[in-house]
């Protein structure tokens, strides 16, 4: 497989970043569109990224060590996002996006340290705590505002995190395996682990222009790419800078939010976002440093 610089692999974890900032307002839309219901939407950007990358890079499945390697992928996956939605039904977008990213970016880090035994240099460690800081800024206002008494969806957001850090950790240890191979199979296990739940929402979307085009959007953009290039990234990156980088997400969202949701953001919500992003822009640069 063509090496990739740790320049390129934070290059590459940029774009995946940004690339699922706009899964959000995707989705949101498709909610709308489709009337689906947020667990049978993302059994169908599974279902559609796996289709895309299959037909696209048609990666090699057949070796044990990779299957086993995906179930395990799968299943973080499909654990992240479930307990994240679980995490809004009971405390709301907010106060779940802050919980569930922030401490993903401190498990990742902590998981970075002990178990990969990967070095936290000055600037990842300084770049983490603005980046972490950013996103209070960024969401803390709403979070407050929230139903912050639901210790339930903040044990969802917390499961949700572990699933994410868990998936990070475990793809890096293991980055000598083929990204897409990891992608493709996890999307399957993570669409099987969904289905029994979306069955309960209803699966079948309302077809139109607009819903087919926003599910193969969600499918190939914040789906097959940003994960190819997610797993792709981890091959020479630390951890706990992917996880950093990662949070740029969170900025793209807010920015979408405001341009086609008609979301307002208050002067701190800015200052995070700039905030965060020189945080990831410092590690994006500076990635050989960390």
């Amino acid at each position: 497989m063509t090496h990739v610089s740790a320049r390129r692999g934070a290059l590459y974890m940029s774009v995946s970043a940004a690339a699922w900032g706009t899964g959000g307002a995707a989705g949101t839309l498709l909610l709308d569109t489709a009337h689906l219901g947020p667990v049978a939407v993302s059994l169908w950007r599974y279902l559609v990224g796996a289709a895309l990358l299959l037909a696209v890079t048609r990666p090699r499945l057949t070796a044990g060590r990779i299957e086993a390697r995906t179930v395990l992928v799968g299943l973080g996956m499909a654990v992240y996002q479930a307990a994240y939605f679980a995490s809004i039904a009971h405390s709301g977008v907010a106060l779940a996006t802050v919980v569930t990213m922030g401490a993903t970016t401190v498990l990742t880090a902590l998981g970075s340290r002990f178990l990969l035994r990967e070095r936290l240099g000055g600037v990842a460690l300084g770049a983490m705590a603005a980046a972490v800081a950013g996103l209070l800024l960024l969401t803390g206002e709403q979070a407050l505002q929230a139903r912050t008494s639901s210790v339930t969806g903040i044990g969802y957001a917390l499961a949700s995190a572990a699933g994410y850090a868990g998936v990070t950790l475990y793809s890096r240890r293991h980055r000598d395996d083929d990204p897409q191979a990891a992608a493709v199979g996890g999307f399957v296990v993570g669409a099987l682990c969904l289905a029994p739940f979306a069955l309960l929402e209803g699966v079948v979307p309302e077809v139109s222009w607009t819903s087919a085009a926003l599910l193969v959007y969600l499918g190939a953009v914040p789906t097959a790419l940003a994960y190819a290039l997610f797993f792709r990234a981890l091959r020479v990156l630390p951890a706990t800078t992917a996880s950093v980088i990662s949070l740029g997400e969170a900025v793209g969202a807010a920015v979408l939010g405001v341009a086609l949701l008609g979301e307002r953001l208050t002067p701190l919500a800015w200052a995070g976002c700039a905030l965060l992003l020189a945080a990831v822009t410092v590690l994006a640069v500076r990635s050989d440093a960390a």
